[in-house]
């Protein structure tokens, strides 16, 4: 995160218990989105935040609604109503949040629980009737709640939808809509993505009542920080250039991405044969075994974590130098997130990504979002020569939807001259929109 060096915490307007809290965690000085944001959110402003992964938005908005919280005289009598609701699409982010208020938070008297499904809802349930102020829920689970009458969410006072894009991209938008319909029309507003896409601008527009707009971090500016590296390989060859890679014993931990569940558990398989320590985490693991992985991952206990884009949002791993793109990704968006996984809190990070044939025209996608050229590694051991492709143009927007074109591949690898369609899809296999390319 880059901090700004010209503003202090304690310029905020803070009160002292979350200053005191602040300073034992060694923060002293906001990141840009923190500096700007904190103050519209205590002057009660809607806002809508568009900030990229890493930026330091978790505490942009938990550190204000804890010292609204504060503000707060508890006049009834009984358990505490919810007066915090923040919806987020996974367990894994849904936990961090969690986090960051017991420590913003730990000299205050606001309480706050955590559900998300994948686990019983016994203690979740207990922990809800005791009475919380803050209640961080993942979509599915919360409605679920609510449908028992166990959650009542008419005493809300604040509302955030961390990650709204990511919710969209999981199909939870309706689940949204539906749990916001429920909540008081009087209320403070908060919306964080790290994107704007068309659905998302229409939702900002039903659910914020004359929102500040605070952007920070542009992708071009986010990704530069990073050193990346592009390798060209044949699909079967990219098992045997990660154990290449891995070689390296300066690579002390690394973070592996797959496009799919299956694929995670197949890479996992194969780095154990090699007797490499590793992990998978993905949806269709148990909430104890994804937590188990981070937390042997975290330790380094576990050398190689692999995940899927899905399960991996939210995770924030302190000092995190390596992350290796097994499967390029086919949303370019995601190609900036998963490398924001490096490069946190003014640290160096590395970027690999393994590109095959099939995967150019996601590569192109990525280039033309990020508006700078990665560099090639052309003598590795499994190397797959590029012979040309068009440079992707700089102005996105120009740019023809089907205008992709290589002229072909030498080292056995695949020549095509026809056309072909398809759909792109998410890790639960999901169609996410249909795009040509020409090839």
């Amino acid at each position: 995160m880059t901090k700004n060096t010209t503003i202090t915490f304690e310029s905020l307007n803070l009160i002292q218990p979350i200053q005191k809290a602040l300073s034992s965690e060694g923060y002293t000085h906001p990141t840009p989105i923190q500096a700007q944001a904190i103050p519209l959110i205590l002057e009660k402003r809607d806002l809508f935040g568009i900030a990229q992964t890493g930026t330091g938005k978790t505490a942009a908005f938990t550190i204000p609604i804890l010292q609204m919280l504060a503000s707060h005289t508890h006049a009834e009598k009984g358990k505490k109503p919810v007066k915090c609701l923040i919806l987020t699409p996974t367990r894994e982010l849904a936990s961090q949040i969690g986090e960051s208020i017991a420590n913003y938070g730990k000299n205050l008297k606001s309480n706050h629980t955590v559900i998300f499904g994948g686990v019983n809802q016994f203690s979740q349930v207990n922990a809800i009737r005791a009475g919380v102020d803050i209640l961080i829920a993942t979509p599915g689970r919360l409605l679920d709640l609510m449908n028992q009458r166990i959650v009542s969410l008419k005493d809300v006072q604040y509302l955030v939808l961390d990650e709204a894009d990511r919710m969209l991209d999981m199909g939870f938008i309706n689940d949204v809509k539906k749990i916001v319909a429920t909540l008081p029309q009087k209320r403070q507003t908060l919306l964080f993505s790290a994107t704007m896409p068309a659905d998302i601008l229409k939702l900002a527009s039903t659910i914020l009542y004359k929102p500040a707009t605070v952007e920070v971090t542009p992708t071009s500016s986010t990704v530069e920080k990073i050193q990346q590296t592009l390798y060209y390989v044949e699909k079967n060859d990219k098992k045997k250039l990660l154990n290449n890679i891995l070689k390296d014993k300066e690579i002390q931990t690394a973070l592996v991405f797959s496009r799919t569940k299956h694929g995670a558990d197949k890479i996992v398989k194969e780095l154990i044969k090699s007797n490499i320590t590793a992990q998978a985490i993905h949806g269709d693991k148990s909430q104890n075994a994804r937590e188990s992985a981070l937390r042997n991952f975290k330790s380094g206990q576990t050398r190689v974590l692999v995940a899927t884009d899905i399960a991996a949002r939210g995770i924030d791993i302190d000092k995190l130098a390596h992350v290796i793109n097994y499967d390029i990704p086919n949303i370019p968006e995601t190609y900036v997130h998963r490398i924001g996984r490096t490069g946190r809190a003014g640290e160096s990070g590395k970027a690999y990504s393994f590109c095959e044939t099939e995967e150019i025209p996601y590569l192109m996608d990525i280039l033309k979002l990020i508006k700078i050229e990665i560099p090639v590694v052309t003598d590795h051991p499994y190397a797959m020569t590029v012979v040309a492709y068009t440079k992707p143009k700089a102005d996105a927007k120009k740019a023809k939807p089907t205008g992709n074109k290589f002229a072909g591949i030498r080292n056995g690898g695949n020549k095509s001259g026809g056309k072909s369609s398809g759909a792109r899809k998410n890790e639960d296999g999901n169609m996410s929109g249909k795009r040509k390319f020409k090839r």
